[in-house]
């Protein structure tokens, strides 16, 4: 039996795509509350290893102060994306010894986004056989063990950077660093000069890092022609890991 692959992919973009819009006014009051109708995020982390690796950020005042500014954009009926259910899509979805999530993912039927269209150019000319889908739907990329990671989760409605200084990046990188420290063999493709200073949470010792420009259409140019897709799988293999299978 082939060992399992084990890839995470930190990207520098604040934007937390998504693929339906959430009703703010409504369903949002729903889920997520506590008693005293505070927003209680921690309920939305159902994976249980993710649970524990990340339940002391959960208790930090840095966090409390993430929940009390979304509750009151909430309180104000600002749309925010992605929905409450899906701010941990990247932990639900993938246990912390697989890791993935799907920061530049939408779903069938949604416009694909210019940086994805990006990376299915890239992925064009990088991996043979590749052929670009006609959807940005990446859940198959879950599977391989993929995390793609926002450096922050959440976002209002067409305001850009919008929740970036609201705390996300610190329970970010706190999810990098327990990825680092309790798994082995991870390649963590760094996408922009942001991302790239996530390498510091990184044990180079025993997991390998790989950076290049972001395949936003504002660096378009420097990330063409990066062949970082095949540089990771050169990676895991190294490591002795599955390579990962990049069709979609």
């Amino acid at each position: 039996m082939p060992p399992k692959k084990r890839k995470a992919v930190a990207e520098s973009t604040s934007k937390a795509k998504v693929a339906k819009k959430n009703d703010s006014k409504g369903k949002e009051k729903k889920g997520g509350a506590s008693s005293a109708g505070s927003l209680d995020l921690s309920s939305f982390l159902k994976d249980d290893m993710w649970k524990e690796r990340l339940k002391e950020e959960f208790e930090k005042d840095y966090f409390k102060g993430i929940e009390e500014s979304l509750s009151a954009d909430y309180a104000k009926g600002e749309e925010i994306f992605p929905p409450k259910d899906l701010i941990f899509n990247a932990f639900n979805l993938t246990p912390i010894d697989k890791a993935h999530g799907l920061s530049f993912s939408v779903l069938p039927g949604v416009k694909i986004p210019p940086s994805l269209k990006n990376i299915y150019k890239e992925l064009s000319s990088d991996i043979p056989g590749f052929t670009a889908p006609d959807h940005g739907c990446l859940e198959k990329w879950a599977k391989e063990g993929v995390l793609l990671l926002n450096a922050t989760l959440t976002v209002q409605a067409h305001k850009p950077n919008s929740h970036a200084k609201i705390g996300w990046q610190k329970f970010t990188d706190a999810a990098i660093k327990a990825v680092s420290d309790h798994t082995q063999g991870v390649v963590f493709l760094l996408w922009g000069g942001f991302a790239h200073k996530k390498e510091k949470l990184v044990d180079v010792a025993k997991h390998r890092v790989v950076k290049t420009a972001h395949p936003s259409p504002l660096s378009a140019s420097k990330f063409k022609d990066c062949k970082c897709f095949s540089r990771v799988n050169s990676a895991l293999k190294e490591l002795g890991k599955e390579e990962v299978d990049w069709s979609l």
